[in-house]
């Protein structure tokens, strides 16, 4: 312990001439010509989710899953504790990378491959770091794409979280550069081609049954179904905190300086978050699609297809891809279920299938060689896979 006698200070800015010859302006994030393939960055910061900060993020992104939810439900599952949503640990590794990866980028062009490993509880430190795994150099004159394989690491080194995304950077072309802490090729970085899911020995508390609704178990969705999720959701000017409660510093998306200094479809106001825009979709989804699933095994080929802003209205709609009767594989009887998740803005669900049919399934990266129109109101694309329990 220290102990020291503390007495008050005076002031003493009025007495000390002002000099300018000394001006710090600490520069964040990195240029195109910055990244090189094979770097290792191991990003500052790290998260302590406390089991308050998990359940609030669960019940704003409106989360119908009890795990996200009830320890009890949780508990008798086979879990140690309610389970931290699985975006709120995709949001948090990816935001923690920000000011390595992502604070200079012109925008963030998808998620690759993300798979959930293990679980996350109340309690648990997260942190990550980032490989670099290539960089398209287009030239001065275009933007370049960065390819990265990030971690999400617990307080005991395991891996919670692997996935991949694309960057869309500038190069300089003479704006000052920061100092950011050189990429280290040596760094552990505990990659997996084949990645091992490691979950408890999972229970089937038929007790619990009225916890949740009875129309969302495996024997509930069959290949081709549509769900035209009903509710939509009005972003306000909220999502300025919860871009920083998850740890992500880049400006476009709080800074209204910053802002209005881009031009094009991603300047004037803030941009909101995309993975706060996707945590926001899928909740609405939940009680359509995951209140009974038991682990979201992950995403892939995931897209912001336009931005979102402050008073936009976000709804969704999910398209059943496949379903695997996996029998008890995972300790209880359940099946995986892929699923084909589209985003919307400012068009409610039931409108937009109306108006674009079969289109809106599309991938809009794939419309111009098709002879089709993209869709403005169409914000986000992916695919999720979950394991859902049957029926008890």
């Amino acid at each position: 312990m220290v102990q020291k006698a503390m007495s008050p200070f005076g002031e003493l800015a009025p007495n000390t001439p002002a000099s300018l010859s000394d001006i710090k302006k600490n520069i964040y994030g990195r240029y195109l010509e910055e990244f090189n393939v094979g770097d290792i960055y191991v990003h500052p910061r790290q998260f302590t989710v406390d089991r308050s900060f998990a359940q609030e993020f669960a019940t704003v992104f409106m989360d119908a899953n009890p795990l996200y939810l009830s320890s009890e439900y949780a508990k008798a599952h086979g879990f140690s504790d309610l389970l931290v949503h699985p975006l709120m640990v995709f949001n948090l590794a990816l935001s923690i990378g920000v000011q390595n990866n992502s604070e200079k980028a012109l925008a963030n062009l998808g998620y690759y491959n993300a798979q959930f490993l293990m679980p996350v509880y109340p309690g648990d430190t997260l942190s990550s770091r980032t490989k670099i795994l290539a960089v398209d150099d287009k030239g001065p004159e275009k933007p370049g794409i960065v390819s990265v394989r990030t971690l999400c690491l617990n307080q005991k080194n395991e891996v919670v979280l692997q996935y991949e995304r694309k960057i869309m950077i500038y190069q300089s072309n003479g704006k000052p550069k920061g100092n950011p802490k050189p990429g280290d090729a040596s760094a552990f970085f505990p990659e997996s081609k084949s990645p091992e899911l490691k979950l408890p020995n999972l229970k089937f508390p038929t007790e619990m049954k009225d916890v949740t609704w009875g129309h969302t178990y495996f024997e509930n969705f069959k290949p081709g179904q549509i769900y035209v999720h009903q509710n939509g959701r009005t972003i306000t000017d909220e999502h300025y905190q919860w871009t920083y409660r998850v740890g992500n510093t880049h400006p476009l998306h709080y800074d209204k300086l910053y802002s209005a200094g881009i031009s094009g479809p991603m300047g004037g106001e803030p941009v909101v978050y995309g993975g706060l825009v996707f945590g926001w979709l899928a909740g609405m989804a939940s009680r359509d699609i995951s209140e009974n699933a038991i682990w979201e095994l992950g995403f892939t080929e995931g897209y912001h297809t336009q931005p979102a802003f402050s008073g936009d209205t976000v709804t969704c709609i999910s398209r059943i891809l496949t379903t695997e009767d996996k029998g008890t594989e995972y300790g209880i009887p359940a099946g995986e279920v892929q699923i084909q998740f589209i985003g919307l803005k400012n068009i409610k669900a039931n409108d937009a299938l109306d108006k674009f049919g079969a289109d809106l399934f599309l991938k809009e990266n794939d419309k111009k060689k098709l002879g089709k129109e993209k869709i403005p109101e169409k914000i986000f694309e992916i695919e999720r896979r979950l394991i859902i329990k049957k029926q008890p």
